[in-house]
């Protein structure tokens, strides 16, 4: 399942848009692209009417974690932000003209459809994953803990491994092409004030042998 509404030639991406410059300077894709995204959601208790299901970040879902994301879709706010990145990097137009939120087909939908998109619009392109690094800011909920099911004296248990599984499976990569890491926003502005989520994800793709 794609998107398949966007015309690159609507946007301007077409030959010829550089001008006096020699098209033939331009007939080769480079052999590295690289693209930046940003996303951020409010949050909210789960009765809010617009929360639209558990808390997932990363196609990690925080089933007991007391607050939902504000969103058309899941809300999956590193899909988000790694699809546009990867948007960028081939000049594409944005998550939001891909899957509009006046579209009722992505209302709730899992993010991981928007990835799909974005690793099919790579491939058919000649690119893989050069690397990806990804930066969740949020307040909560905690990224690694000590007191999980999972975790052992030795190794907490880090929510952010499973993420970097997920990328990978989703953009068929290698994990270690992936970094996930997490801060705090230091009890400041919404994102401190656990109002709302953000991520950063810069992605370097390269030409495939």
């Amino acid at each position: 399942m794609h998107a398949g509404v966007v015309d690159e030639r609507a946007f301007g991406l077409h030959a010829g848009a550089a001008g006096a410059l020699d098209a033939a300077q331009w007939a080769q894709e480079p052999p590295m692209r690289i693209g930046h995204g940003f996303d951020i959601h409010r949050i909210a208790p789960h009765g809010d009417t617009k929360v639209g299901g558990p808390f997932t970040i990363g196609g990690v879902v925080f089933a007991d974690f007391e607050l939902g994301i504000v969103a058309h879709s899941d809300g999956d706010m590193i899909y988000h932000s790694l699809v546009d990145s990867i948007f960028c990097a081939l000049t594409l137009p944005d998550i939001g003209q891909f899957f509009p939120d006046t579209d009722p087909r992505w209302k709730g939908v899992a993010s991981d459809v928007f990835m799909q998109e974005a690793f099919r619009q790579m491939d058919q392109r000649g690119y893989r994953v050069g690397n990806i690094d990804v930066t969740l800011i949020a307040q909560a909920p905690r990224m690694i803990l000590r007191d999980h099911p999972l975790a052992t004296a030795e190794r907490p248990f880090d929510h952010k491994r499973a993420m970097i599984d997920n990328l990978a499976a989703l953009l068929q990569c290698p994990t270690n092409r992936i970094n996930v890491k997490a801060r705090t926003h230091e009890k400041v502005d919404a994102v401190g004030e656990k109002r709302a989520i953000s991520c950063h994800v810069v992605t370097v793709i390269e030409r495939k042998p």
